[in-house]
């Protein structure tokens, strides 16, 4: 059997310290991400964070630099390969329908986001945010 992970995306959005979160349903709970999601046909990785945070949160975004890329087998034994941004903020479109199953996409502080830690989808959550907050970034120029 042949090994193939899914290839996803999320996007770390801070402003003044607070961090563009997404409360969404997943397995009959609510679970905190940052905006994330899969890659789709056609688009580069850079394109796929852009949408998704679009279609997660209303924002729209500039993505500015790579936080890492992330391997990670789920519960359910499936693998995925994460490759998490930074992106500014340049519009938020608050009449905006979000995408099915995201209940609202808060601004949260670190220390929100630590105390809510059993709410979160995976430990890549905080692994990226942290990662951001005490690594380099890389440029966006890693992807080809």
């Amino acid at each position: 059997m042949r090994f193939i992970p899914h290839v996803t995306v999320a996007t770390i959005v801070e402003e003044q310290g607070q961090f563009l979160m997404v409360e969404e349903y997943r397995d009959g709970r609510l679970v905190l991400n940052q905006p994330a999601g899969h890659l789709e046909e056609d688009e580069s990785l850079i394109q796929a964070a852009r949408r998704e945070v679009l279609e997660e949160t209303g924002c729209t975004v500039k993505i500015t630099g790579v936080v890492g890329v992330y391997l990670f087998k789920a519960d359910n034994g499936v693998s995925y390969q994460r490759s998490c941004f930074v992106g500014q903020l340049l519009q938020q479109h608050t009449d905006m329908k979000l995408d099915e199953g995201i209940v609202r996409a808060p601004w949260m502080s670190l220390e929100d986001i630590r105390a809510r830690s059993g709410d979160l989808r995976s430990h890549l959550v905080l692994d990226c945010i942290v990662d951001y907050l005490n690594k380099p970034h890389y440029s966006l120029d890693l992807f080809r």
